[in-house]
């Protein structure tokens, strides 16, 4: 019998919003167990058991809570204490199991059958089954629908009354894709239900004035809320004229959002009285939680767990709040007075403390919101679920965050690209030179260094920026303009040396800047208009820069009404330096009827490089969002049940870490005991198509004589300890030996140089290339990630890679090679070549990065390939060094699997 599973407990997000916990059963679940099935319709027993079976007799809930997590599975699936459905399944062969789930009735039509079926289906896959049977009465229609929507292969059978489903349960593209529907969906609607209440209760509202439940209850009657608002105060009869009930308990009607402004440690009580009452969510204003210590961690977690338990999302602890400017709302549950009008940016904070002076800084602006949420320690809610919600959001057309720690990595560089193909998504992220989130955050650090990081947003189509300044400077663009079809910048201005500024800083920014349209200090309006005119009209111009500062006063709004005329006309995004403003001055604003800024409103930047690196910004982005998305080419020589045959006797040669290895930068570590053979490396990368130049150890001149004779001529002799070659650069290799005397001299030269602890090896010369390094492995904040780069000293000193996340399509390998600063070295010629038939092979590069990434995606027990050096030349992309580092696998990689919430311990 197998130990409890601990990793197939999970927090889920049901459809409508809900939230449940799903675990394996266990024996103390006897009772529940009883209890659900008494609430069961006749029915739902019925369709379950085939037959009338009104009461679960001892026997029975003995042989259903007792399982061995092997052979008998079943997981349950609870809220509020309460069990509210389960599935099961039993094997009936190696590979196959008979499975059936049942939901109460009260809860069905949730989405629980579904993610039931999910979780139970990766634990059979863990156990080693295939397929999963089950036999269905044919008005079963609603169980039916529930295997057959399910993404997986499936035949049907009718059989005495009975249908029988078959189902290939391992994973395919479209019983993934179902499944990132269904999560999208659920995690969308738990945060719809926080944004749009139809009721809101303020727990902890005080009767004295500037504390934070007097500010959070005024705001919300201040921002005009649609719905009822009701404090809640112990004693009080009312607060700031509103009357008040001393529980949410004794508020006599519904209540959908609760904001928590009591202390830390009467927090949970109140969750629990919410829980009681039927509230959907909550925002907890209150600080006291995991940026005080362990103890406020320890009090932060049972938060979640109990708000989850009941089926309730939670933004915060320590947070600012949310809003929703949309006028059915008009949401104002945060501590800030005042919010920016009615807009189409939504945005995401974890930071409280800067939340306030970020919405101040966008109303100065001009600038509009959809909605706002500041999710302080991010205990639960997070920027992934904000973003799962704004891929659907008719009225949020650019997304940005702030962020200071990112709890799924994985998943928010899958959720961003999927959001980035729709809508820009600009993105700060802190506190990336040290690698580390603020106290209290419910998220450990990062474990790639920041230029990584970019490189990873970067695949994903994250716009990431310095600053605070750098993201709103983005945001005026891609909210109020036209995209930017190219690269080429149109230049008008009234000052010669302004405008070489922009055009110095387009050049820069890598845009294709004309020469200056420079229409003089005296330029009119006209002048502005006809320049314009001319330059938007131009096919070979993608968007425009404008200056415009007159050295003379009075000065009058006509060239800002020409602006704003043309801008409003045109589809080419124009900018501008109008006047030294910020911002989107009123003059050169576009106003509904409601007074919000709309589209086609005129950015202003104080300085020309402001206004270029924001539309240098917006260029970037759309090439990235025009391009093709790429695919997963076809490999048809991976053999994969061998690789885990060699993979399994590697694991019983080496002893696997039980620890990340760290493989970046210079936290490279070598452990020897987790590394595998050089032989079982090569056997298990020729599995996966790549074939690595075989070498063979020498420890005498005269054995390496020998060597060279068993390979043939020319061979090199070379160190293969990885430490000695990163600490000697290019002289740990001799090379082009080609007699028996260049043999024995070289092992000599290298031997008396660096001693046995060079670990000498002879190995065939390939013909001269370019040499590189692949790297990859399996990372613990982002899974499996590709890192490549040149084979040299220099690109070591100055850390020249850039990294992909696994698996790779084609698009994305040409892209990371593409990505490192020497790359242009690959795109030509090598020394001494005379023609194209000599140009390195990037194609097979390309191939050989692909196979490299399928590999360490598919295998989560290989903590880190080191492919040094990867020789390209014309005839291919040649494997010289493999070297290759085992580890404990992970019970639950990230962002792989059935879906599931974020735990709330680390």
């Amino acid at each position: 019998m197998q130990s409890y599973p601990n990793h197939w407990e999970a927090d889920v997000v049901l459809t409508d919003g809900g939230t449940a916990h799903m675990r394996p059963i266990t024996p103390d679940d006897a009772d529940l167990l009883r209890e659900f099935h008494a609430r069961l319709s006749p029915e739902t027993i019925y369709y379950r058991f085939f037959a009338p079976y009104p009461k679960l007799s001892d026997r029975d809930v003995k042989r259903f809570t007792t399982v061995d997590y092997e052979d008998r599975v079943a997981l349950v699936a609870t809220i509020s204490d309460s069990l509210v459905a389960v599935v099961r399944y039993d094997k009936v062969a190696p590979e196959e199991a008979e499975v059936a789930f049942v939901v109460e009735d009260g809860h069905q039509g949730r989405g629980l059958a579904s993610v039931l079926l999910e979780h139970i289906g990766a634990a059979a896959r863990e156990r080693g089954v295939r397929r999963f049977i089950a036999d269905v009465l044919p008005e079963n229609r609603r169980m039916i629908n529930v295997f057959r929507e399910a993404g997986y292969t499936a035949q049907q059978t009718f059989d005495e009354g009975v249908i029988r489903l078959t189902l290939d349960i391992q994973p395919t593209d479209d019983s993934t894709e179902v499944m990132r529907a269904r999560e999208q969906r659920a995690e969308s609607r738990s945060i719809a239900r926080l944004l749009f209440p139809n009721s809101v209760a303020v727990i902890g509202a005080s009767r004295t004035a500037h504390t934070i439940g007097q500010t959070a209850l005024r705001n919300l009657l201040g921002g005009e809320f649609q719905g009822p608002v009701y404090p809640v105060h112990p004693e009080a009869k009312a607060v700031v004229g509103v009357r008040a009930y001393p529980s949410v308990l004794d508020i006599p009607d519904q209540v959908d959002l609760a904001v928590v402004a009591v202390r830390a440690d009467m927090v949970v009580d109140v969750v629990e009285q919410c829980a009681d009452k039927g509230v959907l969510g909550l925002v907890v204003v209150s600080s006291g939680f995991g940026e005080t210590g362990p103890e406020g961690r320890e009090r932060q977690d049972e938060l979640v767990r109990t708000a989850r338990a009941a089926g309730m999302r939670v933004v915060g602890p320590n947070c600012l709040g949310i809003a929703n400017s949309d006028p059915r709302v008009s949401l104002n549950a945060t501590l800030s007075p005042d919010l920016p009008p009615v807009g189409s940016i939504g945005f995401f904070s974890q930071s409280g403390a800067l939340g306030r002076a970020i919405l101040q800084r966008v109303a100065e602006r001009g600038m509009g919101l959809s909605t706002f949420v500041s999710a302080g320690n991010r205990a639960d809610v997070s920027g992934n679920d904000l973003m799962q919600y704004w891929q659907e959001d008719p009225a949020t057309e650019v997304v940005l965050q702030y962020l200071e720690s990112l709890g799924n990595p994985r998943k928010f560089t899958r959720l961003a690209r999927r959001l980035a193909k729709q809508k820009p998504v600009v993105a700060v992220r802190s506190g990336g030179s040290a690698q580390t989130t603020p106290t209290g955050h419910a998220a450990g650090g990062l474990s790639l260094p920041d230029y990584a990081v970019t490189s990873l947003f970067q695949q994903a189509g994250v716009v990431r920026v310095d600053d605070i300044t750098q993201m709103f400077d983005a945001a005026q663009v891609f909210a109020y303009q036209p995209l930017p079809k190219g690269p080429r910048v149109g230049i008008i201005g009234n000052s010669d040396s302004l405008e070489l500024l922009v055009k110095d800083a387009a050049v820069r920014q890598g845009l294709k800047p004309h020469d200056p349209v420079n229409l003089g200090p005296q330029a009119t309006a006209e002048d502005f208009d006809l320049a314009l005119e001319t330059a938007l009209a131009a096919e070979d111009v993608h968007s425009v820069v404008v200056v415009f500062i007159p050295a003379l006063h009075p000065i009058s709004d006509d060239v800002a009404r020409v602006l704003r005329a043309r801008s409003l006309d045109s589809d080419k995004p124009i900018v501008a330096t109008y006047l030294g403003r910020q911002g989107l001055p009123e003059e050169l604003r576009h106003v509904g009827d409601s007074g919000e800024t709309l589209r086609g409103s005129v950015p202003s930047y104080p300085s020309p490089e402001d206004a270029v690196r924001a539309l240098a910004y917006a260029t970037r982005y759309t090439q990235w969002r025009n391009r093709k998305p790429g695919r997963h080419p076809e490999l048809p020589d991976i053999d994969g049940a061998r690789a885990r045959a060699t993979l399994v006797r590697a694991l019983r040669n080496a002893k696997p870490s039980a620890d990340d290895i760290a493989w970046f930068g210079g936290e490279r570590r070598y452990d020897e005991e987790t590394a595998i053979s050089s032989e079982d490396a090569r056997d298990l990368l020729s599995c996966y198509g790549i074939a690595a130049y075989p070498d063979i150890p020498v420890s005498s001149a005269e054995g390496a004589v020998v060597a060279a004779g068993e390979l043939g001529y020319p061979v090199v002799v070379k160190a293969d300890s990885p430490d000695l070659r990163v600490r000697a650069g290019g002289t740990f290799v001799r090379a082009d030996l080609r007699t028996p005397e260049d043999v024995r001299s070289a092992f000599l030269s290298l031997h008396d140089r660096f001693g046995a602890e060079a670990g000498l090896v002879v190995q065939r010369m390939a013909a001269p290339g370019v040499p590189t390094v692949i790297r990859a492995g399996d990372n613990q904040s982002f899974g499996s990630v590709v890192s490549f780069g040149l084979a040299d000293v220099t690109a070591e000193l100055l850390d020249d890679r850039a990294f992909r996340l696994a698996p790779l399509t084609d698009m994305d390998a040409a892209d990371l090679i593409h990505a490192v600063r020497a790359a242009p070295l690959l795109f030509g010629l090598p020394a001494g070549a005379t023609s194209l038939a000599e140009q390195p092979n990037v194609e097979a590069l390309e191939e050989l990065l692909i196979r490299v990434s399928r590999l360490v995606e598919a295998f989560p027990e290989i903590g880190y390939v080191d492919l040094d050096p990867v020789l390209v030349n014309a005839t291919g992309a040649h494997v010289l060094g493999a070297r290759m580092w085992l580890r404990e696998a992970p019970d639950v990689r990230p962002d792989a699997g059935p879906r599931r919430l974020r735990g709330v311990t680390f």
